[in-house]
């Protein structure tokens, strides 16, 4: 049985224009100035300011008044008003016409640009090789299975059944591994390597094998490898027959050698990323200066060409089509141009607002770089300052950076979580992390200290922490376990 009802419904929705300006918020400067290039390419009506003349026209934009007043015209015109002027039997075509696209959707051309990769450098090696086609095809497969690192972590019998499949080659294991051999003398030293292992005895067996220390560490990669791994020195050096001095000369062999072959090319190829920084902070005879970077702040202004011709169809008398969409473009190209100007300074007032909340929060940290004295600061907290959401915080905090008088830091790095030490007070874990790190890297490398030797440190300090966040802080760290940091 259907029914019908009338109710009420209260819903919260953001409109196109707002989603747009939080993405503008998000974007870092190199990002943003990108975002404008596009902007004023995409839209004829808007325009670099440079000129003093038209200081009028800048950042702040002009008003609706503004839009309808022409040159040299003294008439106080609140505004034009086409609506009127629009209103015909006759249906534009731009009614009738079918977008299926969002308007928040980005429209980006990407320019599409070459560069040899990984496997293009060992596919021009194979030249070297006499070859015929079968065996070609193989090592072709082979090479493109070999992973950026250099690492080959397909099995034969499943490349073997790539081949059969794909290019009706058949093939035993026997044939793949001697073409595998082949590639294995290729550059770099290593590449095509099953494991770790592997690769580290690949890279040796290329070097000069009367050395007594590559000799040693040979024998230890192919005898007592998972001892090397667990650094479980005591028993290689008793199986080994071995002492310290020794043992240490052929560790130190192996550390020469690269355990990620392909990935010094693949670093190479990516574009290393400038910083540069949103915000500037001055330390003039003790007071902090804060200011945004010059580059958040382009000078745009409204075209006035567009704002005449727009002026000029107001007065028009004539009411054919062509005039009508003329009319509609303009105003549409005037409207998105003004509301792209506001956005930039709606942009900049959140961003000055949320960084100067940020500046007093840690006035002590900014005033010498000492990160004992940054206070525990979560998003939270800046969002109550600001009066703005979280979301927002975290979107103005991502991928932005500030120049301080002690270099150049990630927002992100002033938001850590409190620590409560015995006094009753709340550190930072920033302040607890530099702590671990100095008492680590100060440590016995023959005895170094686990967790728990380490969390009586800290207890000794003050903080009180259990043995589990003292694991937690030393994993965010990047600092392996007590066992893992031995060294002979």
């Amino acid at each position: 049985m259907l029914k019908q009802s009338l109710f009420q419904k209260q819903l919260q929705k953001l409109s196109p224009q707002q989603i747009k300006l939080m993405k503008l918020i998000q974007l870092p400067t190199t990002e943003l100035e990108q975002r404008i290039k596009e902007e004023i390419q995409e839209n004829p009506a808007l325009e670099e300011g440079d000129d003093a003349e038209d200081n009028a026209d800048e950042i702040d934009g002009p008003d609706e008044a503004e839009l309808a007043e022409a040159d040299g015209d003294d008439d106080d015109q609140i505004e034009i008003n086409i609506d009127e002027y629009l209103q015909d039997d006759e249906v534009p075509e731009y009614k009738t016409s079918v977008n299926n696209t969002s308007p928040d959707d980005e429209r980006k051309t990407k320019t599409v640009i070459y560069a040899a990769s990984f496997q293009d450098l060992l596919l021009d090696q194979l030249h070297g090789f006499s070859f015929d086609e079968r065996q070609e095809l193989i090592a072709q497969q082979i090479i493109g299975s070999i992973d950026d690192d250099g690492y080959l972590r397909r099995p034969l019998d499943q490349i073997a059944n790539d081949l059969a499949f794909s290019l009706n080659v058949h093939c035993e294991i026997a044939e793949l591994n001697a073409i595998l051999h082949i590639i294995h003398t290729f550059e770099p030293a290593g590449v095509g390597a099953r494991d770790l292992r592997e690769c580290l005895m690949l890279q040796l067996h290329r070097k000069n094998h009367h050395d007594t220390d590559q000799a040693l560490a040979m024998r230890i990669l192919d005898q007592h490898f998972n001892e090397f791994s667990n650094k479980q020195y005591n028993k290689i050096e008793h199986e080994l027959l071995i002492g310290d001095k020794e043992l240490k000369a052929a560790l130190n062999e192996i550390l020469k050698l690269n355990p990620k072959p392909g990935g010094n090319f693949v670093d190479t190829q990516r574009n290393s990323q400038q910083i540069i920084p949103d915000f500037v902070i001055t330390n003039l005879e003790g007071k902090l200066e804060l200011s945004l970077n010059s580059r958040n702040a382009p000078e745009l202004k409204i075209s006035r060409a567009y704002r005449d011709m727009l002026e000029h169809y107001s007065k028009s008398k004539d009411k054919n089509k062509a005039q009508k969409e003329a009319v509609v473009f303009v105003k549409q190209k005037l409207d998105a141009a003004q509301w792209f100007i506001d956005a930039l300074t709606e942009r900049q007032n959140t961003l000055m607002n949320t960084m100067t909340a940020i500046l007093n929060y840690q006035y002590d940290y900014f005033l010498d770089g000492d990160e004992t004295k940054l206070k525990p600061m979560v998003l939270k907290n800046i969002a109550e300052i600001t009066g703005y959401d979280i979301s927002t915080i975290s979107r103005v905090s991502n991928s932005k950076y500030v120049q301080t008088p002690n270099g150049t830091i990630s927002l992100k790095f002033f938001f850590s979580e409190g620590v409560k030490t015995y006094s009753g007070e709340e550190a930072s874990s920033r302040e607890v992390k530099r702590i671990l790190q100095d008492v680590i890297s100060t440590e016995d490398k023959r005895h170094p200290l686990t967790d728990e030797e380490l969390m009586h440190i800290l207890k000794e300090k003050g903080y009180k922490m259990a043995r589990r966040t003292v694991a937690k802080y030393r994993e965010n760290m990047n600092i392996p376990v007590a066992r893992m940091r031995k060294e002979i």
